[in-house]
């Protein structure tokens, strides 16, 4: 972890968002385990910085919803649950389709020409089988569709659920059976953009997230 928070130093920001960006990154990669205790002195010392930081980034991770409060136990990182789960996918599944209609829509050449860049970069990606990398490239694809809607406020609430989908997507793609599956979605959601078809663009996205949750809820069968 201390390689990541050399990673996230940036000489124009608090060390308390360098700290907060270098936990949340340990959370969403599985670094840092679900349940896993938050001790701000082991943090500290670990990270090499004082404890103030360490509790003030564990706040934001709170209200994030990554990190959850335990009565005498203290900070933990937020299991990951099938009901939060659903919760959080069935929003952005909603989401994504209505993105992917409107790209229909409105995704100018230069966009279309960017999302098949992306679609390329993605199966390059998977080639790697290394998953910080493949969920990196799987952002950049959504992200220009999600650019091409036009729409502020879409644009907000999708990034307001931007960690939670980030945690889930990361678990998603460390499955390696999955990757084919992956870039069949992928070219099925770039190719029903291009020819501009609303309905087989909204399925197209609705089966992608039913397959991410399909194959979460699996692995966290198989834990318990």
């Amino acid at each position: 972890m201390k390689d990541m928070l050399q990673e996230n130093m940036d000489e124009y920001l608090p060390l308390r968002d360098v700290v907060f960006k270098t936990l949340r990154q340990g959370i969403l990669t599985g670094e840092l385990k679900p349940g896993e205790r938050l001790m701000e002195i082991h943090l500290a010392n670990r990270l090499g910085v004082s404890r103030t930081p360490i509790r003030e980034a564990i706040r934001k991770l709170e209200l994030e919803g990554l990190v959850i409060m335990i009565p005498r136990r203290g900070a933990e990182v937020a299991q990951i649950t099938e009901k939060n789960l659903q919760d959080v996918l069935e929003v952005r599944r909603e989401l994504d389709a209505f993105a992917a209609k409107l790209a229909c829509q409105r995704m100018n050449e230069e966009q279309m020409n960017q999302l098949k860049e992306a679609a390329e970069a993605f199966e390059k990606a998977i080639e790697t089988k290394d998953a910080t990398v493949i969920a990196k490239a799987d952002v950049a694809f959504h992200d220009i569709i999600l650019k091409s809607t036009e729409n502020d406020r879409l644009i907000q609430l999708v990034n307001n659920l931007a960690e939670q989908v980030y945690r889930y997507r990361f678990e998603y793609v460390k499955d390696k059976t999955s990757h084919n599956r992956l870039i069949e979605e992928h070219r099925n959601i770039y190719e029903s953009i291009v020819n501009r078809d609303e309905a087989a663009a909204a399925m197209a996205v609705g089966a992608h997230v039913d397959n991410q949750e399909k194959s979460i809820r699996e692995q966290l069968r198989a834990m318990k």
